[in-house]
């Protein structure tokens, strides 16, 4: 009886958060819906994009920026110590378009991420009455900024975050990615972050879109400057802070090639997978738990049970395929991906366990080549 119970709780809480997440989903808002600005009179843009050893998508990013149909605009590149071709790479690009702002960062102030200062740098320099945080990977279509310029003045918006398209291959890797970010969507819903009464924030690496006003006011990356998860941070205190925050849809505006590989993506969330958990072990066993009760034991459950237990486990596993299905369907990923969900929480418990015990092992995080101690990390305002 007390199997049975299980199953049946374990279905209704699949059956619920697949129709809060789905219905969610369809609320967000496309940029495709928006229409570009017209005239002259436009609001100047600063793009700061922050770059340690990024020379094989460097130029890529940087000619899809330059060739944004926006005029008020300055791109700022912060070298963030790098020891490949990413300086060669851009003294090359800039021969070509000398506009191209580049700043060299030869040494890490003490109490600073690498990522976090270089992004705090290219503010300081920036002059235009908005700044785009970006990523060094990002492809951008040519009027993403104009439409989201043109959501920012219409709605009078202080922050806008967009969600990127993927576009690696792989069927492994990406049941991994849309698992990842299904399990971002449901924690953050980021299709709340409008209603001033609700407390749901988010940010987005890829784009943060802030007015310089209201990011000086909240005291920008110096506020965050130890904290791993810097684009969701900086949209927590923005929207803590009683500003207007937007997150949309960026699909087929915003592409990037994320990871290359399953083992690329398992070792790019080791350094900062505690820090979504605030360092805490308890919120770590607890997901584990959670990852565990709704997604494995539902598949085992099939297996080894019978009667009505079994049914109601069969039940949990359609729930997750068809919510892989929806994911698949919403971020143009092949539907073979879709059976791989049935694998991506053993996947994300290595992950999240190993992480952690990396980050206890090594006392800290290493990353670009600093390592960040633990009782450092610690200090920073909390995520969750």
């Amino acid at each position: 009886m007390l199997v049975l119970c299980v199953a049946i709780l374990v279905f209704l809480i699949n059956l619920y958060a697949t129709a809060d997440l789905i219905l969610g989903i369809r609320k967000l808002r496309f940029l495709a819906d928006v229409q570009p600005l017209s005239g002259e009179s436009l609001p100047r843009v600063s793009i700061i994009v922050p770059a340690c050893n990024e020379e094989e998508t460097i130029e890529p990013a940087l000619l899809s920026l330059l060739n944004l149909d926006y005029q008020a605009l300055e791109i700022i590149v912060i070298n963030d110590r790098s020891v490949d071709r990413t300086g060669e790479v851009l003294a090359r690009i800039q021969l070509e378009y000398p506009q191209l702002i580049i700043h060299e960062v030869k040494e890490l102030p003490k109490g600073w991420l690498g990522k976090n200062h270089a992004l705090h740098l290219g503010a300081q320099l920036a002059g235009g009455e908005f700044l785009l945080f970006t990523d060094a990977d990002i492809l951008f279509d040519k009027s993403t900024l104009n439409r989201a310029i043109s959501l920012m003045e219409k709605e009078e918006v202080d922050h806008l975050a967009l969600v990127f398209k993927n576009i690696a291959g792989g069927l492994l890797l990406n049941a991994m990615m849309v698992d990842a970010g299904g399990g971002l969507f449901f924690l953050f819903k980021p299709w709340k972050v409008s209603d001033p009464q609700s407390n749901n924030f988010v940010g987005v690496g890829a784009f943060n879109l802030v007015r310089k006003s209201v990011y000086l006011k909240i005291g920008g990356h110096e506020r965050i400057r130890m904290h791993p998860i810097d684009d969701i941070m900086l949209g927590k205190i923005i929207k803590q802070s009683g500003f207007r925050q937007e997150c949309l849809s960026g699909y087929d505006f915003l592409t990037v090639h994320w990871y290359e590989s399953p083992r690329k993506m398992i070792d790019g969330l080791m350094k900062n997978i505690f820090a979504l958990y605030d360092f805490r072990v308890a919120y770590v066993l607890i997901s584990i738990l959670a990852i565990t009760l709704l997604t494995i034991l539902p598949v085992w459950g099939v297996c080894f049970t019978s009667g009505l237990t079994r049914a109601f486990c069969i039940f949990s596993v359609l729930i997750r395929l068809f919510s892989a299905s929806f994911g698949a369907h919403y971020t143009g990923t092949d539907y073979r991906t879709v059976p791989f969900s049935l694998l991506t929480p053993y996947i994300n418990i290595f992950i999240i366990v190993k992480g952690m015990l990396k980050t206890f092992v090594n006392d800290g995080i290493n990353w670009r080549g600093t390592h960040y101690p633990l009782d450092r990390l610690k200090e920073n305002e909390p995520l969750l």
